[in-house]
């Protein structure tokens, strides 16, 4: 497996804090593939020698991921698990349970480890991971302490500094979006006769007063407002809504139930298995809107969400990027059929992008290649180090003077270039007939493509003697990376093509033998776009088949 080259110089900044520091914090927002950073910093330090790591996670379902790709990323790596059921060390890696790990008799059994790794490091600070980190170090004071979160400020305002004194990269959501890894929004930000008086709620210890918030926004004209611009703007698009309340919630599907939209609540007072439920049904389509109070900020996705909506103001920027982030994954066309995603549609009722501005500030978008460790700069009120383009600082939340968002500037406005996959990528993309419609990618174990029909681009893998897989489908920049994340999968450092000088090598005789005789005289092919054009041509029919398939439209068009 190879990775992206912004996951490989996160790696590297972290093991190189984690060797000045002996602790670091790692940010990554979704579609960074935090689970392979974290695996690969692991597998790098433990490498083969007999230092011990192990990897912390709140939920089962975190466990048995982070467990699958870290050998994935490490096939030659002996793994553990300590869960309600197992309780097992011998791994060069453990997996484990916090809940379960925490309690005394489970830390009493723990054998000294050389590295521990915090997934949703957010969580570090709780007393639970405390008991963990005390014992860790109690047990080993040279242990090293590596945490990942993709919001690592917390909304009841706790640092955490007491945990990691530095942060070692963070990757901005815009630069996930301009590389293709995530759709981009578009936001709205109406006002529905309510701004002044949400402009004067107070605010709690943990947020907005959610309670002033539902005086405001609870209110059947207001709903009916609602209902009228979701219908404008986001049409028959999935949505998730967060409101300020459980009573708002549930009137806010009231409303979208009796004007014919199927609607669902879910919130924290809701039995397990009503909420699994409720979200079966809306994975399945059989529900167009799930309303939710403080549930899905963290933890959920359903990639098919197009459409967000935010009825309650948030005060802290965090809240607001895992509310948004909710919709900005993109679509594998093979999981959901049919579904061709580009964008988000944010509908902001509730103030919070006039409040924090766009999703971040100073974001580098301009693709080139950075090398070595960060820039950084020290927080005046915690002494944290910190990468030198941060306006935020993730441990204690300070805002450096001048680094806050222009209020008047909403989500839509942020400006961004797209960063050039065709030259980040650790393979050579071949443009086979020189107009820029159909690009095709080589490994040695796999092959990979982006094709252009009829307006919409298509990304498409394969492998020797196998079918292909239709990866993704609208935008460009969504179809390379998904195209170049599959070379990544299946291929190995030592196969990857861009640096091999055989690429320009000529074709040999057999290529020439397959290819059609205009081919022979061009003197300017190289053996490389020779096993381009070859992959292409050998799954041609595949290719048409997995287009046309998933665009019934062009199949009609073309016929």
């Amino acid at each position: 497996m190879i990775l992206r080259p912004r996951q490989s110089l996160f790696v590297e900044r972290s093991l190189s804090a984690l060797d000045t520091h002996g602790n670091t914090l790692g940010v990554a927002p979704t579609g960074t593939g935090k689970t392979i950073i974290l695996s690969a910093v692991a597998g790098q330090m433990i490498g083969d020698s007999r230092a011990k790591a192990c990897v912390l996670a709140h939920r089962d379902e975190l466990t048995d991921q982070n467990r699958d790709k870290f050998s994935r990323v490490n096939p030659g790596m002996t793994t553990s698990v300590i869960d309600a059921g197992t309780k097992n060390w011998s791994g060069q890696v453990t997996f484990a349970m916090v809940p379960t790990l925490s309690r005394p008799a489970n830390l009493d059994a723990m054998p000294a480890v050389d590295l521990l790794v915090i997934d949703e490091a957010h969580h570090a600070v709780a007393e639970s991971y405390r008991r963990i980190i005390d014992r860790v170090l109690h047990l080993n004071p040279m242990a090293r302490i590596f945490g990942v979160t993709a919001t690592p400020n917390r909304g009841d305002r706790k640092g955490l500094r007491e945990v990691f004194t530095n942060v070692a990269d963070q990757i901005r959501m815009g630069e996930l979006i301009a590389s293709g890894h995530l759709v981009r929004p578009r936001t709205f930000v109406i006002d529905v006769g309510v701004r002044e008086d949400l402009g004067k709620v107070r605010k709690t210890a943990a947020d907005f007063d959610m309670g002033q918030v539902d005086a405001i926004m609870n209110k059947a004209p207001v709903t009916d407002q609602v209902i009228a611009h979701w219908r404008e703007k986001a049409g028959d698009r999935q949505t998730v809504a967060f409101c300020s309340t459980v009573s708002h919630a549930e009137n806010v599907a009231d409303a979208f139930n009796a004007n014919g939209i199927p609607a669902a609540v879910v919130h924290g007072d809701l039995d397990d298995a009503t909420r699994r439920a409720t979200l079966a049904a809306y994975d399945a389509g059989a529900i167009q809107v799930v309303v939710n109070v403080a549930v899905l900020t963290e933890g959920w996705d359903h990639p098919p969400t197009s459409c967000v909506i935010l009825l309650r103001p948030s005060s802290f920027k965090s809240t607001m990027i895992q509310m948004i982030g909710r919709g900005l994954r993109t679509v594998n066309p093979e999981e959901y059929p049919g579904i061709v995603k580009t964008d988000c549609i944010v509908l902001d009722f509730g103030t919070s992008t006039l409040i924090h501005g766009s999703l971040e500030q100073d974001v580098d978008l301009d693709g080139k290649q950075a090398n070595g460790d960060a820039p950084t700069k020290e927080c005046p009120e915690c002494g944290a180090v910190v990468p030198a383009a941060v306006t935020e600082c993730p441990l204690c939340g300070h805002i450096w003077e001048g680094s806050a968002s222009d209020p008047a500037e909403p989500l839509s406005q942020f400006i961004m270039a797209e960063i050039d996959l065709l030259k980040r990528s650790s393979f050579e993309w071949v443009d086979l007939f020189g107009d820029d419609a159909a690009l095709v990618a080589n490994g040695f174990h796999a092959w990979a493509g982006v094709f252009f029909l009829n307006g919409r681009w298509y990304g498409i893998g394969g492998q020797p003697k196998k079918s292909a897989h239709l990866l993704a489908m609208g935008e460009r920049s969504i179809c390379l990376a998904a195209a170049d994340d599959w070379l990544n999968t299946h291929e190995s450092d030592e196969s990857a093509h861009k640096s091999r000088g055989w690429l320009r090598q000529p074709p040999t005789d057999k290529q020439l033998a397959f290819l059609p005789p205009s081919y022979r005289t061009d003197y300017g092919l190289t053996r490389y776009h020779a096993s381009a054009l070859l992959s292409f041509r050998f799954n041609q029919s595949a290719i048409r088949g997995l287009v046309m398939g998933a665009d019934p439209h062009a199949l009609r068009e073309a016929a």
